[in-house]
């Protein structure tokens, strides 16, 4: 009963949390939906990273395509997007509520789908690659797309392109996106926590622990790693649609290509959740956005270098991160059996080291 209510606490907590959150704290609902997409890019991200043992730093590049995407279809059923971004700040350009939700719902899907698309075609690359060189040239694939994207003039190039304005209060528009992150943030937990229970996740386990040795019973690595890759980028897709709606304004290298922001931090909340376990990269993210928004409200000035500290912390010093602590301290609690029998016959009896020692004397 006690095992049934501890692995039912985690859910209680982020699920009335979630529905909480913006009715009691008001002021920081926009706070608030950035946690929910900072979850969303640590799951994402921990299906290569830490299931499969293969580190992207390009993740963010379908984060911030889903964006643009998504504004290219929003922009693009009802007026012509080069004459739009070209007019920008000189024409007032209006939707009607249904133009807005219509074109907001096709882009998120488009930017979904697309992202598929991206992901099928360039993991047919960059799987070739592995270790270091996988991760730089996942990182290569994010930079090079904000460099091109700011010469992109159809998207408004380097001077980025407003969005559809919200077509109601300003208060209800912070409750509609922080919904719909919180439901994309829990749909996201609810998918990989299916999957990870099945076969896909013993394959994905295998390439993470030996992937010669899963070749040879007959995995097909390079297919897996390609479905993992696409599911991460379907979900950072939708959610780069709605983060860039909930901005209202897309710029492509701090905005929707932040590689330096945004693609690190998903590597860190990881870490300091303990990667390759499923609640792990939720409470990293927690804890992560706890600690970047404290020390950007007390630490202005200081708060690069307060993250950097975290990072050197998480890497010398705690790298089975906070899951991994728990876990190994209180195992029982997650159905982990410990035979006491076993640790004995490992762990040597030093008084009879000691007495056989004096005999040999």
């Amino acid at each position: 009963m006690n095992l049934i209510f501890s692995r039912a606490t985690p859910y209680v907590i982020y699920l009335f949390g979630g529905i909480a959150a913006p009715l009691l704290f008001e002021d920081y609902t926009f706070q608030f939906s950035i946690l929910w997409v900072m979850i969303l890019f640590a799951l994402t991200w921990d299906v290569l990273g830490g299931q499969m043992g293969y580190n992207s730093l390009g993740n963010i590049f379908f984060f911030g395509a889903g964006m643009y995407v998504c504004a290219i279809v929003q922009i693009g059923l009802y007026y012509d997007v080069a004459q739009y971004t070209a007019s920008f700040g000189a024409v007032k350009v209006e939707f009607t509520p249904e133009q807005y939700y219509t074109g907001l719902f096709l882009g998120i899907m488009a930017a979904a789908l697309s992202c598929i698309v991206f992901a099928v075609v360039f993991g047919w690359v960059v799987f070739g690659l592995r270790g270091p060189y996988f991760a730089i040239g996942t990182l290569g694939v994010a930079l090079s797309a904000g460099e091109l994207t700011s010469a992109w003039e159809y998207v408004g190039g380097g001077g980025g392109v407003a969005l559809p304005v919200f077509p109601g209060e300003p208060d209800h528009r912070s409750l509609f996106f922080y919904a719909l992150c919180f439901i994309l943030a829990i749909v996201t937990f609810c998918v990989l926590k299916k999957v990870y229970s099945g076969r896909f996740g013993l394959a994905i386990n295998a390439i993470r622990d030996d992937e010669e040795k899963a070749e040879g019973m007959g995995i097909h690595t390079k297919r897996y790693k390609t479905i993992g890759w696409t599911i991460a980028a379907f979900f950072l897709g939708m959610s780069g649609a709605v983060f860039g709606n909930m901005i209202g304004f897309i710029e492509p290298l701090e905005v929707a290509f932040p590689t330096v922001t945004f693609g690190i931090f998903m590597v860190v909340m990881c870490l300091l959740g303990g990667k390759g376990t499923l609640w792990g990269p939720v409470i990293g993210a927690t804890v992560f956005h706890a600690f970047k928004e404290i020390t950007w409200i007390y630490m202005l000035g200081w708060q690069w270098v307060a993250l950097g500290a975290l990072i050197i912390v998480l890497v010398v010093f705690f790298q089975q991160g906070i899951m991994g602590w728990v876990q190994e301290t209180w195992p029982e609690r997650f159905g982990i059996v410990v035979d006491d029998g076993t640790l004995a016959a490992k762990e040597p009896d030093l008084d009879a080291v000691s007495d056989s020692q004096k005999a040999a004397q």
